[in-house]
């Protein structure tokens, strides 16, 4: 059934504009347990953490409730639609009452893939049917029942969708305590549509007599979540706005930045009841959610793939313990021009570039570093403050090279006064961005740099660039002009998940002396495990990553990096 509600000219001035970083809409209180959750001491913000509760019985719920609790959850779904039997009276009464945490009731019906339900008790309750992502697919008047006996047992929240929302909400008319507040919530599992269809629904869910608006979609793309962040931003009615799968992530905890009235997290990973949730720990510990508020300044790593990256760690722990108001993410991009012009707030300050993006990430600069220049690609990107523009840096090289000198010193597998590296043989396999850097960087200490990569037209434009030589890789495995080479693989090959990949078979590792590896997760690779057997030197690629960090976490605050800090979370987290 469809339903237009027009919007005014100024609504959707209002709703369509640019998108800003600032909240100026706090003119709402999102309710008494929010508000209790403002603490003396260490300001938090007041957007909620949700955990989704599934289990077959009431008692396996209520456990975990109360492990919920003990991780730091301030509510939580019960997914009522998970529940092997369901007997409505007696099941919402032990769970209303014996809950160790304020209850969100859902009851979805089955739809495709993901399945959602919601009802909720210091709480809010939702029963979703199949028509709206649920798993639920009994009798409509029986799932509408549940959810008013839900308001009768005291929830604080019932969650209905927009479909039957009107309905439902005419037949509670004078029929309840003060206090229940009714979510009216749409969820698209398809995509996120434009900025226009969402005002719109924006105005339908409101019109049907929403105290609390959530509008979930599906992000195809990482843009899509800027869409629900001008609507939280610009709303000025309690509103949850969500946009599930990877590359909706930043929506989940970004949320808390522009005012999302909460966000859904899961109590352990891989358990979720929409694809894209973190874990409550994650949430806390990982990404500091309580600290985020509207001043926050956004960074992160751009990359595809992105989830291994261990960037997050490193810097979110390193904000924490300077003080610092910002946030680092993994970003999930597949368009890095597109990204950069969605997210061009001043609030959108820095950025990790990586694999493989580092040389598009250098196309969409307005300065370039001379160093990034001349190796053709950066890993870092920063927004300067006085005037929005991107500066582009690069110091893959610096971390890396120390890391394979200090590796040679260590062995005495050399007799130069200068570097190391002087006068070496040294094997670059990729020609990509950190290929480039690692050529540069050899070829400023001295060495002979070869270049080996898939494609030898890519190779032989690195090589000419450094004054070295081109081959294929599958010349590369009998490649053999002297002993004691240097060997660098600066591709993503052997990166978690594909750990049994090498780029160079362990016949051929014989005739190097030092083998490192630009891939740091798994630390110890196929390629540096078979060169250590073979009897070379090996150099991890933490090495590399590690001094990237302790620059650019200078870039990105202005401070001194806490260089202990950061290799202890380094080491925890490999």
């Amino acid at each position: 059934m469809e339903c237009t509600y027009p919007l005014s000219e100024a609504f959707t001035r209002f709703l369509f504009g640019p998108i800003s970083i600032s909240l100026n809409n706090d003119s709402w209180r999102r309710s008494s347990l929010a508000s209790d959750i403002q603490t003396l001491g260490a300001w938090r913000n007041s957007t909620l953490l949700c955990v989704p509760i599934m289990a077959d019985s009431v008692d396996q719920m209520l456990s975990r409730i109360r492990t919920a609790k003990e991780v730091g959850a301030d509510l939580v779904e019960i997914r009522l639609d998970y529940l092997k039997t369901f007997s409505p009276r007696q099941d919402l009464q032990s769970l209303v009452k014996q809950s160790a945490l304020p209850t969100l009731f859902t009851h979805r019906k089955f739809k495709a893939k993901y399945q959602i339900i919601s009802v909720v008790f210091l709480s809010s309750e939702t029963f979703r049917p199949t028509w709206e992502g649920g798993q639920y697919d009994g009798d409509e008047r029986k799932r509408l029942d549940a959810l008013r006996l839900a308001i009768e047992l005291g929830a604080d929240y019932i969650d209905v969708e927009l479909q039957v929302a009107p309905e439902f909400i005419n037949s509670i008319r004078g029929k309840t305590s003060g206090k229940v507040k009714i979510i009216v919530s749409s969820h698209n599992y398809q995509k996120t549509p434009s900025s226009e269809e969402l005002g719109n629904l924006m105005a339908r869910i409101q019109a049907a007599g929403a105290d609390i608006v959530k509008i979930s979609t599906t992000a195809l793309d990482i843009t899509d979540c800027a869409r629900i962040f001008q609507l939280l931003a610009r709303s000025q009615v309690p509103t949850i706005g969500i946009s599930m799968g990877e590359r909706g992530l930043i929506s989940r905890i970004l949320g808390a930045k522009f005012g999302s009235y909460l966000t859904f997290a899961s109590l352990e990973a891989g358990v979720v009841s929409a694809p894209g949730q973190p874990t409550v720990r994650d949430l806390l510990d990982l990404y500091n959610f309580r600290q985020i508020g509207p001043d926050t300044k956004v960074h992160g790593v751009i990359g595809k793939p992105i989830s291994h990256s261990k960037s997050p760690h490193l810097y979110n722990a390193a904000f924490k313990s300077v003080g610092f108001n910002g946030i680092y993410l993994p970003l999930l991009v597949d368009n890095v021009k597109n990204f950069l012009t969605t997210y061009s707030s001043p609030d959108f300050v820095g950025y990790s570039c990586t694999i493989p993006h580092k040389e598009d990430a250098l196309r969409c600069c307005d300065e370039v570093d001379p160093i990034a220049q001349a190796i053709g690609a950066i890993n870092c990107m920063i927004r300067r403050a006085t005037d929005g523009k991107l500066i582009g840096y690069n110091n893959d090289h610096l971390g890396a090279i120390a890391a394979i000198e200090e590796g040679l010193q260590a062995s005495n597998v050399t007799t130069s006064v200068n570097s190391p590296l002087d006068g070496k043989l040294f094997v670059v396999i990729g020609a990509g961005g950190a290929g480039k850097a690692l050529a540069y960087g050899g070829k400023e200490k001295g060495a002979r740099v070869v270049v080996a990569n898939r494609t030898l037209e890519k190779a032989k434009e690195l090589a000419s660039k450094v004054g070295g030589e081109a081959i294929t890789l599958a010349e590369l495995e009998n490649f053999h002009p002297e002993d004691g080479m240097i060997l660098a693989n600066t591709t993503s090959v052997g990166m978690k998940p594909n750990i049994d990949d090498t780029p160079l078979s362990k016949k051929a590792l014989s005739r190097y002396s030092l083998v490192f590896d630009a891939v740091y997760t798994p630390k110890l690779t196929r390629l540096l495990r078979e060169a250590q057997e073979s009897g070379a030197i090996i150099v991890y690629g933490t090495e590399m990553f590690i001094n990237q960090a302790f620059v650019q976490f200078e870039k990105f605050t202005g401070l001194p990096a806490p260089k202990e800090l950061i290799r202890e979370v380094l080491v925890r987290n490999t």
